[in-house]
């Protein structure tokens, strides 16, 4: 089996969330239970920090990792959905796991994962699981897929928790209102196990704090805990939360060594020291060229914000979304200014260009559709001169594509 042939058969063979979305949700972790037990419990044999949330959950693993490894130690990093390479979800200090380690790993167990009807999430797991243990990292960090509760990466015991913060994404598995979907994330608090909070929601805390005590675990809210502002080569006024989030965790974590010397270089160099790429991602100058993965109501609030303060002549936009965002929601967020260029992510959740467009309209959003998102991103740029500003966004798999 080629690294091709391995790749096509996980994402074509079987249901993955990206591709098919609720239809790829799994309600419980048996399989993953099952998958751990055929891989003898991998899981098991390094400590981990697990990271959920719904927006910010990325860039703090990442800075979380990246303060580990200035602190000398060998990292795991579990990350999700990846942008150009599968190999990006599964790195060891910075280092994406190889070719043939994912061919290998299926090779030996695609007729387990076969007979069992393996997600591809629920394999991927598996695999980052079983590489992080034959590495024998030092501790792993891990960043939840999708909501908490039923997500495949719940079968670890961590050393701390964390959840970044709640917004309203992926209601139509998590439920519709931030009471609902904060239960699903609460999920990954477990007993006795320290729980940091990365933003205190006041219509939300409650349930957090009711899990913490059902859990005999401590509790901390990042927001209340760490005043100090700390600086990271991740661009975006939004970082700052993430950094908070970050530091507090890294405080609570027993049994490391962290310096806080450890901690201003691991900020300062989370790009380089975990490859991390997509958040308000500079891609050129003149014109200027900024992508960033944010696609929900309060990502894309922040990073709107932060466009408002660039300075430009022209604006232009490559927008394309997936089928089931809340256009209503999103769409009041963007200017009325720019010039839109409508596309469609290339995958099967990718939202009809035409039904984007139409729907755009609606809120003073104006612009041509394009049959890609790269010939939106070709024309998006030759449309401009020096002084414009092309943004690129409304889907990690918008961004994806354009880099």
């Amino acid at each position: 089996m080629t690294y091709q042939e391995a790749i096509d058969w996980m994402f074509k063979q079987l249901p993955m969330y990206q591709n098919i979305g609720k239809t790829a949700y799994k309600k419980d972790l048996t399989n993953t239970k099952k998958l751990s037990n055929h891989l003898h419990n991998p899981e098991k044999k390094f400590k981990s920090i697990h990271v959920g949330g719904t927006n910010g959950k990325g860039s703090t693993s990442h800075m979380i990792a990246s303060v580990l490894q200035e602190a000398g130690y060998k990292v795991g990093l579990y990350t999700s959905p990846h942008l150009k390479s599968f190999t990006e979800r599964i790195r060891i200090n910075g280092a994406e796991i190889s070719e043939q380690n994912v061919v290998g790993f299926l090779e030996k167990n695609k007729s387990f994962l076969e007979e069992n009807q393996l997600s591809f999430f629920e394999m991927t797991v598996g695999m980052a699981f079983e590489y992080f243990a034959k590495e024998k990292v030092d501790v792993a960090v891990i960043e939840v897929g999708l909501g908490g509760r039923l997500d495949s990466t719940n079968i670890i015991t961590p050393e701390i928790s964390v959840i970044t913060n709640i917004g309203m994404d992926h209601v139509q598995i998590l439920g519709d209102t931030l009471e609902k979907i904060a239960f699903e994330k609460a999920g990954i608090i477990k007993h006795t196990i320290p729980v940091v909070i990365g933003e205190k929601q006041i219509e939300i805390q409650e349930v957090f704090k009711a899990k913490a005590q059902e859990c005999n675990a401590e509790i901390i809210f990042a927001s209340d805990e760490v005043k100090e502002e700390y600086k990271t080569d991740l661009l975006g006024s939004y970082q700052k939360h993430n950094t908070k989030t970050a530091v507090a965790a890294l405080g609570k974590v027993e049994g490391f060594v962290i310096k806080p010397n450890h901690i201003v270089n691991g900020l300062l160099n989370v790009k380089n020291n975990t490859g991390l790429r997509g958040r308000w991602e500079v891609l050129s100058e003149k014109p200027k060229v900024i992508c960033d993965t944010a696609h929900n109501k309060e990502g894309l609030t922040y990073v709107l914000q932060q466009l408002e303060k660039e300075n430009y002549d022209n604006l232009h936009v490559v927008l394309g979304v997936v089928s089931d965002k809340d256009l209503d929601e999103i769409l009041p967020l963007f200017p009325k200014s720019a010039t839109y260029y409508f596309s469609k992510p290339n995958i099967p959740r990718g939202l009809s260009v035409e039904i984007l467009k139409n729907k755009s309209k609606k809120y003073g959003l104006l612009g041509d559709s394009y049959d890609s998102v790269l010939s939106a991103y070709d024309e998006a740029v030759r449309n401009s001169s020096p002084a414009d500003l092309v943004f690129v966004g409304g889907s990690t798999f918008t961004v994806a594509e354009v880099l």
